[in-house]
């Protein structure tokens, strides 16, 4: 396997810092962790469901509070 960058292997994770424990001082080592990305798992038939329902009343991420508390109320006990 030939890979031009690390960025092909997944991203570098930063190793914790040392920190105290009741007085004990804990190791790490120095040095990067290499981490692949999460995989996507498939959704539940739930989860289909109330995205589904969001979808079409028009919940998205980044709305206002009031909009989607109106929503809420509204539109999505409709849709089950």
């Amino acid at each position: 396997m030939i890979v031009e960058s690390i960025k092909d292997l997944g991203y570098a994770k930063r190793r914790p810092r040392a920190h105290k424990l009741e007085g004990i001082q804990t190791k790490t080592h120095a040095g990067f962790v290499i981490a692949s990305y999460p995989r996507d798992y498939p959704k539940t038939s739930q989860q289909k469901k109330v995205g589904d329902a969001a979808k079409s009343c028009g919940i998205k991420k980044g709305m206002s509070r009031g909009a989607l508390v109106t929503a809420m109320r509204t539109c999505i006990p409709g849709k089950f």
